[in-house]
């Protein structure tokens, strides 16, 4: 049967559960959101949907399948058969798919304005590469600290202790530079553990750039670059430069980026776009920008780029050179540029969503078209939270786990501590 996405379904939290709370265990409030969900909508779930004929994973007692591999299961291991369910949909290389489209507009551009020595593209596309990568891969590869929250258990998706679904793209940058490439672009599906709203999903798709500078390739346009040099001796770490790097060398590689990204953003929002640049922090670049536009009327981040941390080239096997990066999001530029106003609809197989991107010229101008005007379901629950453990990721998981796609937001309304019943916390949630 063929299910389609007709209507948001929220779940809308009020008081009118307070008098019935009752201590219940996981499985039993597993079983009553199902119970909710099956009476609450059941007649549109015989019309909504936005699931495809994905090949289903394997997550066994002892061990989890995912692409034809397995991993062993242990105390850490948390994905989910909805999310596992996403593996391979690689939404960005179906072709004439909104984040496709998205895609062949960066690649082209790219490919265009950044030509080799021998007429070639200069910047390679890596579109294809595994979401299964390490824990070594995604966090220490990238100088992410130890304890540093990003590596969170509730904002992750592990199969075990050392291998996860792949948080960002840049879990495969010191490979790539390590292969030998000096300029490259990287597209793929990434997974976080997230709330449920219309701007979250736990599987979204990025794309990032790199691009390394030898001591000639930075300074051959400079008068007298020969006298200069990418490195310094006995530095320090300022706002501005990194201990080992000289300060003309940084400077030139940030105006290198900085007019790369505004060529970019020009070519997608048109050449009298508004922008802006604003000082942050990455773990794995320094200094870090983040690139804001304005769009109709407001100020909004596209992307974050940096001077790319000299440790990183280091262990790549490319200390003798200095190089820029930058991410963005597929999914918030094709929200912007086709007003599309929910990522849910992303994986819709919809025919009326999908033919609206079906265009012979990757750069015409779509304006999304709404699907439906049909009134929104809600429900609510309340429940008493365990004593320890809890997220309310984990919520939002057990939630899509029985409602998928079809769950447009959850929100927590309130929380109440019961003086006279051990200090017990419950909460009230709403879809």
């Amino acid at each position: 049967m063929s299910l389609q996405l007709h209507g948001p379904v929220i779940m809308i939290l009020g008081p009118s559960l307070l008098p019935h709370l009752q201590l219940w265990p996981r499985p039993l409030l597993h079983r009553l959101l199902s119970d909710l969900w099956t009476n609450g909508c059941v007649a549109s779930c015989r019309r909504l949907s936005t699931d495809g004929h994905t090949p289903q994973p394997v997550i066994g007692q002892d061990s989890v399948e995912v692409l034809g591999r397995s991993y062993p299961r242990d105390d850490f291991t948390n994905v989910t058969p909805k999310t596992l369910s996403r593996v391979g949909r690689d939404l960005h290389n179906q072709m004439h798919h909104p984040l496709w489209l998205i895609k062949e507009r960066i690649k082209a551009h790219f490919y265009s304005s950044y030509i080799g020595r021998w007429g070639n593209p200069l910047f390679s596309v890596h579109d294809n590469l595994s979401p299964v990568v390490s824990v070594e891969q995604n966090f220490d590869s990238l100088l992410i600290p130890p304890d540093h929250p990003s590596r969170k258990r509730g904002d992750n998706y592990y199969l075990n202790r050392t291998t996860m679904l792949r948080a960002h793209t840049s879990a495969h940058q010191r490979e790539l530079v390590r292969s030998g490439l000096d300029a490259f672009l990287l597209a793929g599906d990434v997974y976080r553990r997230d709330e449920i709203d219309s701007s979250h999903y736990p599987v979204f798709h990025q794309m990032e750039g790199v691009r390394l500078f030898s001591n000639h390739e930075l300074f051959s346009q400079v008068c007298s670059g020969d006298l200069l040099s990418l490195f310094e001796r006995g530095g320090r770490r300022t706002p501005e430069k990194q201990e080992t790097h000289s300060l003309e060398a940084v400077k030139l590689l940030e105006f290198n980026l900085k007019q790369t990204l505004t060529r970019l953003v020009a070519q997608l929002f048109g050449e009298d776009v508004e922008i802006r640049w604003v000082n942050c922090y990455f773990p794995f670049t320094h200094p870090s920008f983040e690139m804001e536009v304005r769009f109709q009327g407001d100020w909004m981040e596209v992307l974050g780029c940096g001077v790319m941390e000299q440790e990183i080239l280091n262990s790549a096997g490319a200390g003798n050179k200095l190089g820029w990066a930058f991410g963005l999001g597929l999914e918030r530029l094709a929200m912007i540029l086709f007003s599309i106003p929910d990522i849910r609809l992303f994986w819709s197989q919809d025919e009326r969503f999908l033919k609206q991107f079906r265009v012979q010229d990757i750069h015409q101008p779509i304006v999304f078209q709404p699907l439906s005007k049909y009134p929104p379901l809600s429900n609510d629950i309340s429940f008493w939270l365990p004593d320890h453990g809890f997220t309310e990721n984990d919520f939002y998981e057990l939630v899509r786990s029985i409602g998928g796609d079809l769950v447009e937001k959850v929100t927590l309304v309130d929380e109440f501590t019961h003086p006279n019943y051990f200090g017990k916390t419950f909460s009230l949630y709403g879809w």
